[in-house]
């Protein structure tokens, strides 16, 4: 079975050196707010879903929390096991597959990780794998981007000059997903990778949510955690508990 482009992309190194400048303090201040906002009690445990590298996972860490990552990606796994001690643990993880159960106080998938796969029922199938992680009275925090302003403000072709890289990105949506490629050349050989991502909307969410035994509790527009509004906010943020308790 050919490898799907989330298992090539984020096992390639040039992966990091694209988007290394990713913003730490960003993250940071998100965690912040979510902490302040859910009041987690000392003793919860924490799933970071999608974890790549760690950096939410050893934020949480660092807060005093007892934190578990699971990625798809063994190289990104490898890099964040650096950081493992007794509350910090990381592993290569699908997360379509069911990982712990009834075992953990909060779910984060964050930075629009998800809408990877083909189907609604692997999107599904995840969001139950979620749920079933979680405590009776267990929470999910999701992160997406706002599709609606993303489609709308579209930059189709750009060049992004990394480490003496020109990495050539063209983004077009395709049916229901949002498809950047992107192509590059180093030590005379030529790249091509791409990154297809489902353009869930606020709808598509309260759908998928439902089909997985979850109900949407609160739901935010950007990482200070304020409105959302669909025309103007640059993430979709979605806090979510069991809908059966």
């Amino acid at each position: 079975m050919p490898r799907k482009w989330f298992q090539n992309w984020f096992n390639s190194p040039y992966y990091h050196i694209l988007y290394h400048q990713r913003n730490d303090d960003e993250a940071e201040l998100f965690i912040d707010n979510l902490c302040s906002f859910l009041e987690p009690a000392e003793n919860s445990r924490f799933l970071d879903i999608a974890c790549g590298r760690g950096r939410h996972a050893t934020y949480f860490n660092k807060k005093g929390y007892d934190v578990t990552g699971i990625d798809l990606s063994f190289a990104s796994i490898k890099f964040a096991q650096q950081f493992e001690n007794e509350k910090l643990h990381f592993y290569v993880h699908d997360m379509r597959n069911l990982f712990y159960i009834n075992y953990f106080s909060i779910a984060f998938n964050l930075f629009t990780s998800f809408g990877y796969f083909n189907t609604e029922k692997d999107h599904i199938n995840a969001l139950k794998r979620f749920n079933k992680s979680l405590t009776k009275k267990g929470i999910l925090v999701l992160d997406y981007f706002n599709c609606e302003k993303i489609i709308k403000n579209l930059t189709h072709q750009e060049v992004k000059h990394v480490d003496g890289i020109d990495f050539h990105i063209n983004k077009k949506v395709v049916d229901d997903k949002i498809v950047k490629s992107i192509l590059f050349e180093h030590k005379n050989k030529d790249f091509a990778f791409k990154e297809e991502v489902k353009s869930f909307c606020f709808s598509d969410f309260e759908r998928l949510f439902a089909e997985s035994g979850f109900k949407i509790d609160h739901y935010f527009g950007d990482y200070y955690l304020k409105p959302f509004d669909p025309l103007k906010s640059d993430r979709l943020i979605f806090i979510c508990s069991k809908a059966d308790v």
